[in-house]
């Protein structure tokens, strides 16, 4: 059918993954006629993209579907996305809501169309999880000036605390070939940087008998390809060879963002993550022998099931003793079927925001210092194109937030400037050279 003349919104909530499929998913879009418009504007047909990590991840996707349903009552609602896959009868009785369609059925939404008129009852085409074992490929394009590329899906490590492979399924991708033609079509839409991005990215190749390792050596390649930035990789994933091949290259940036969840561990065996303390903080003093300038981004969870008071000041004492850059701190939220539920010891919501507040402090911390650490530098900049107020933002290769006036000539390029000071809004002011 052809939908020329109507209108379709997108809104993305959650992961950069999620991100990359949402660009992938209006691309279907645009093949059978539609215009895609701004998630504020009146559409014929809007489309959310969830996520459910959280409970506060649950609560925005609902938020968000009610928006659209007051925007425009006529409209058709299709909720997508990690939410959707979980919990779709939950979802299903959003009132508003036309359609839930999880995983596998959101890479196919104009099939669902039809003539666009509002549904007596919510359909709901959800496919069971045993069943999913197709890989759809993606990256976004249209609204960043960095392009999120999905290289890998699914997840087979079951952490305690986690839903993400019930949502997504087990762990798959394409192969080497068709991901650097993926990453060739973005740099042909004007992109300067790729991110890669995934569930597990390190796990890539398991379906293809191929290794992260290659991939990145064939991706550096790809000729209008500035910049490479790792996603988040697991630290038993994120081997020796990667780090030296990151120090080495002169288009993969310095930038790790790896997931520790606590420096504990008695409660990393009881969230059944795959490595120890001692592997993680080898993996951090490997990269600052070879990288000393590298941005390190952690994520942490505070209040987990089986964190007492004493293994938290264990973990928040063994972060503060690592040379990383940034935290990422979550408050744990129970997820049901997760396997931590059955862990005995509950902390309090209450402590559980007292110990994320701690955790944030630390971050703000440890981030000025590493900003500090590179005042009266000189450092490339790709500037990007959203304005806040009059002033842009820009990142160096290393990940530094920096902010200058508005000018429309910076937009998507890369310039030399000097690092001066920290701003008040802790973005680094610089002059050009």
């Amino acid at each position: 059918m052809n939908y020329e003349g109507k209108k379709a919104a997108f809104y993305t909530l959650g992961c950069k993954l999620n991100f990359s499929e949402t660009s992938s998913i209006a691309g279907t879009f645009k093949e059978v006629g539609f215009e895609r418009v701004g998630f504020e504007e009146e559409a014929d047909v809007y489309v959310i993209n969830t996520c459910s990590v959280t409970n506060q991840g649950d609560k925005a996707s609902r938020n968000i579907v009610r928006q659209a349903v007051r925007r425009n009552p006529n409209a058709m609602v299709i909720v997508v996305g990690c939410y959707s896959q979980l919990k779709p009868e939950e979802v299903g009785h959003i009132e508003g809501v036309d359609m839930v369609l999880g995983t596998q059925e959101k890479f196919n939404i104009p099939a669902y169309l039809g003539n666009l008129e509002k549904r007596k009852s919510t359909e709901i085409k959800v496919t069971r999880l045993a069943n999913i074992k197709s890989y759809h490929k993606a990256f976004s394009w249209g609204d960043r000036t960095r392009s999120f590329l999905k290289i890998q899906d699914g997840c087979d490590y079951y952490c305690s605390f986690c839903t993400i492979p019930y949502a997504r399924g087990r762990s798959r991708n394409d192969t080497i070939e068709n991901t650097v033609k993926e990453a060739r079509k973005a740099v042909e839409k004007g992109y300067k940087e790729v991110v890669l991005t995934g569930v597990n990215i390190g796990d890539f190749g398991k379906t293809t008998s191929e290794n992260f390792l290659d991939l990145l050596k064939n991706l550096e390649k790809v000729d209008g390809l500035h910049r490479l930035r790792l996603g988040s990789i697991e630290p038993n994933l994120l081997k020796d060879e990667i780090i030296k091949l990151v120090a080495e290259s002169k288009v993969i940036m310095p930038h790790f963002h790896i997931p520790l969840q606590s420096g504990s561990d008695e409660v990393l065996s009881l969230m059944k993550r795959k490595y120890s303390t001692g592997l993680f903080a080898k993996r951090i003093q490997r990269i600052r022998e070879l990288i000393p300038h590298a941005f390190v981004g952690v994520d942490i969870i505070a209040g987990t099931n089986g964190e007492t008071e004493a293994l938290f000041q264990e973990s928040y004492d063994f972060i503060n003793g690592l040379e990383i850059s940034q935290l990422h701190a979550f408050t744990y939220s129970e997820r049901s079927g997760t396997q931590a539920l059955k862990i005995p010891w509950k902390v309090e919501v209450e402590d559980r925001k007292r110990r994320t507040q701690m955790y944030i402090n630390l971050s703000e911390k440890k981030l000025r210092a590493f900003y500090e650490k590179h005042l009266n530098t000189n450092q490339t900049v790709l500037f990007e194109s959203k304005k806040n107020g009059e002033e842009m933002v820009g990142f160096t290769e290393n990940y530094i937030k920096v902010e200058t006036p508005f000018r429309e000539d910076l937009i998507n390029e890369m310039q030399r400037v000097r690092l001066q000071s920290i701003l008040p809004n802790g973005h680094v002011a610089v002059n050009f050279d």
